[in-house]
């Protein structure tokens, strides 16, 4: 099976990628996922080692690289922000220097997306980022792979993110109009997407011919979506802002009353963790129409198809 090239040495924002490269990319991911089912492995990544830096907590993305890169014949090193010098003062430069000497890529999942920008600037292998606060690149792709095992056609799928601006909708504001796809984001006033990653978006959507919607009226956002997505409303790191946040976000709420204002055929995704009951009820993240638990499916299997990419050049 012959393993995509992109042109990019680290994946640490969507746009890295190409539209031809993550359809390609898509299309390995299939094999991968279907190949691994059937009880059939590969050792594309035959001991080589990924070295993952974790500055916040997580399960879906330690576990997924965990057995990705184990999958493939490789190793993986966990390094804690605490346990390695990091964490006491030492350079991102510094580190990013040694670690390339001894491993074939590393995976940072930090708080400031110019920590992960510094590791890759100053790292002679491949860095991928697991999450920053800026950006959730992995999460994303593996979002618009879970759609296109349902829809191959982008051109008319209408996706709506509800609720927090974060990293996970600036990625996705991204990926749409790069890989064809429209997209409308809700959020309360003044908790959009980033200004730059917005326009970015739109100078994107201009050259492929799609459509991009940021508006603070929901009703607006959903009357035809076809794939519905949230997150939750408090990321790490604004734990204090918990309680106002439940306030201001409160009407921007995936439910069943929701659910009947969009079509029949809307499919509704969620990163995880979720917090039942805030930014979605249990009844919709568990009906017949979520495809929440694929997403979290796929991010082992892209995050695989993207490490072959990455480390086999």
């Amino acid at each position: 099976m012959k393993i995509p090239k992109v042109k990019a040495k680290d994946f640490l924002k969507m746009t890295d990628f190409s539209k031809e490269e993550i359809f390609e990319l898509f299309e390995f991911t299939l094999r991968l996922k279907r190949d691994l089912k059937k009880g059939r492995h590969y050792d594309f990544l035959n001991k080589k080692t990924l070295a993952m830096i974790f500055e916040k907590n997580s399960t879906r993305t330690r576990v997924s690289f965990e057995v990705g890169i184990q999958q493939l014949g490789g190793f993986s090193l966990f390094l804690s922000g605490n346990d390695i010098q990091i964490g006491r003062g030492e350079s991102l430069a510094d580190t990013a220097r040694v670690l390339s000497r001894y491993v074939d890529a590393i995976m940072i999942r930090t708080f400031s997306h110019e920590k992960a920008m510094a590791l890759a600037e100053n790292s002679s292998v491949p860095v991928i980022n697991g999450l920053t606060d800026t950006y959730h690149p992995c999460q994303s792709l593996t979002d618009y792979f879970t759609i296109y095992e349902e829809k191959s056609d982008f051109s008319k799928i209408n996706l709506v993110y509800i609720g927090d601006g974060n990293n996970v909708a600036n990625s996705l504001l991204l990926g749409a109009p790069l890989l064809g796809m429209n997209i409308a984001i809700a959020t309360p006033k003044g908790y959009e997407p980033d200004s730059e990653v917005i326009s970015h978006a739109r100078d994107i959507s201009k050259k492929s011919g799609t459509g991009i919607l940021i508006t603070n009226n929901i009703d607006e956002a959903v009357q035809d979506a076809d794939y519905i997505y949230t997150d939750v409303w408090t990321s790490m790191g604004q734990e204090k802002e918990s309680e106002k946040r439940k306030k201001i976000f409160k009407k921007f709420k995936i439910n069943s009353e929701l659910m009947k204002k969009c079509p029949e055929r809307c499919r509704i995704m969620h990163c995880l963790p979720a917090h039942r009951g805030e930014e979605i009820d249990s009844d919709v993240i568990d009906s017949e129409n979520s495809i929440v638990f694929e997403q979290a499916e796929n991010r082992l299997h892209i995050q695989k198809a993207i490490m072959c990419s990455l480390m086999m050049k």
